[in-house]
């Protein structure tokens, strides 16, 4: 089993809209980056978890963990004119764009921030890629070491 950090900004999709959503489930659609589309499509397996990480808001961080429940298909959301996701240039036979489906494991008991995260930084988390300067994926892999680390700071 793997482990990865997804980024969604809580004002387009939070982790109260998936704990609102059928089954605490939903796709992780809306993936635009080659890299972060190649980690969906050919290494995020069924069963991995995820920490889910609140990005682009006021006290960025992770807000929970969730669990890949489907692996890697192509992005509906690519072929359809009427998504903000639309790419005119993604083709059914041949797709551009894949997601995977999420289900909530749970919300941690708080929301543990980049601040936080930096802390650690030089040590624990040196290596821990969302930290890394510059680093817009909005999908990355995570380490046992630096999963367990994490969640220790909850």
């Amino acid at each position: 089993m793997n482990h990865w950090l997804l980024k969604s900004e809580p004002g387009t999709f939070s982790i109260d809209d998936l704990a609102a959503a059928p089954r605490r489930s939903t796709a992780w659609d809306g993936v635009r980056n080659y890299q972060a589309r190649n980690t969906l499509r050919d290494s995020m397996k069924k069963g991995d978890t995820a920490f889910f990480y609140h990005s682009s808001c006021e006290i960025p961080g992770i807000a929970g963990i969730v669990r890949i429940v489907k692996q890697g298909y192509p992005d509906k959301s690519a072929f359809d004119p009427k998504d903000a996701h639309y790419d005119p240039e993604s083709d059914e036979s041949d797709p551009r764009w894949y997601t995977v489906d999420v289900q909530l494991v749970r919300k941690l008991k708080r929301l543990i921030t980049l601040d936080e995260l930096r802390k650690h930084a030089h040590k624990e988390l040196s290596d821990f890629v969302v930290l890394r300067r510059g680093n817009r994926l909005s999908v990355t892999p995570v380490s046992k070491a630096e999963w367990q680390f994490v969640l220790s700071l909850e």
